[in-house]
């Protein structure tokens, strides 16, 4: 396992090579730390990554040309060892390749390539997806968490999300681990919205997105808070314990989402999936700012 540093004159991102995950992310000026740390009595990862898909499937199987697999929850990037390529001060690559020990639970040929490049005080994330030899079906996403509260003195409930654009967004429930399609909302995020322990009540809260989106936490209390811009991801999820007073709140983009509940089991017919044709890519991004 590897640990890899960028730094600017604002800010500095550590990251694992484990998982490619981001650990930490802190300003400089006040060495104030963004990023859950992982204490296992709440939650102990930090940032990982989803992928090949997000979510839990029905069984924690999924079928493909009538073969059945065994997938557990979010996949299995978030704890494969990856490849760090040639990292400079500002900028951090992360690749992962299909192997014999991948295709026993995902019968595909891949690369994934993760990119962490900061920018003053806006780390900037992407995902490509790369189909060797055959198709792909996949989904992919983000998990970060972030410190609520952020600042001694302050308490959870006095933080709140700001939507932006402001306006409403499709919710779509789970019942249980599954997306009950049927059952979706329109929820009021024309505004913004206090957290809350209740938010969470029936685990992540999952939103509907279009085109360019950014979601901040903040507080009256501080001036310090956190934004995350996501690009063209159709869906985004809010995710914090319920029944424990962790003090974390994740903002999770998604290309991808669990399965629903009358999914088939069918890979190809899976809901909210990503393909691709043999030779070709898959691009995703979001960025992080702190302040």
């Amino acid at each position: 396992m590897e640990r890899v540093v960028l730094e600017n004159e604002v800010c500095r991102a550590v990251f694992s090579s484990h998982g490619a995950e981001l650990i930490s992310f802190q300003t400089k000026k006040n060495n104030l730390e963004y990023i859950w740390q992982g204490n296992q009595d709440y939650w102990s990862r930090h940032a990982p990554i989803l992928f090949p898909i997000v979510g839990r499937l029905k069984d924690n199987q999924y079928t493909y040309k009538n073969q059945t697999y065994q997938m557990n929850q979010h996949g299995f990037a978030r704890d494969c060892e990856f490849q760090v390529v040639n990292p400079t001060k500002d900028k951090a690559i992360f690749t992962l390749s299909s192997s014999e020990a991948t295709k026993i639970n995902y019968p595909f040929s891949f690369e994934l390539v993760v990119t962490y490049e900061l920018n003053q005080d806006t780390l900037d994330i992407s995902y490509d997806v790369i189909s060797l030899e055959t198709e792909l079906i996949f989904g992919i996403g983000g998990h970060p968490a972030f410190n609520v509260p952020l600042v001694a003195g302050t308490t959870f409930d006095e933080y709140y999300v700001e939507f932006t654009p402001s306006k409403s967004r499709t919710r779509l429930p789970l019942s249980g681990p599954f997306v009950d399609l049927n059952c979706a909302t329109l929820a009021q995020t024309n505004t913004s919205i206090m957290l809350k322990r209740s938010w969470f009540k029936n685990d992540a809260v999952i939103l509907r997105t279009v085109d360019e989106n950014q979601f901040t936490i903040k507080s009256d209390a501080t001036p310090h808070g956190v934004k995350l811009a996501m690009h063209q991801a159709p869906f985004v999820g809010f995710w914090s314990l319920y029944d424990k007073e962790a003090p974390f709140v994740c903002i999770e983009p998604w290309w991808g989402i669990a399965d629903t509940l009358d999914s088939t089991g069918e890979l190809e017919n899976k809901f909210g999936m990503n393909r691709l044709e043999p030779n070709s890519s898959f691009h995703a991004s979001y960025s992080i700012s702190i302040f």
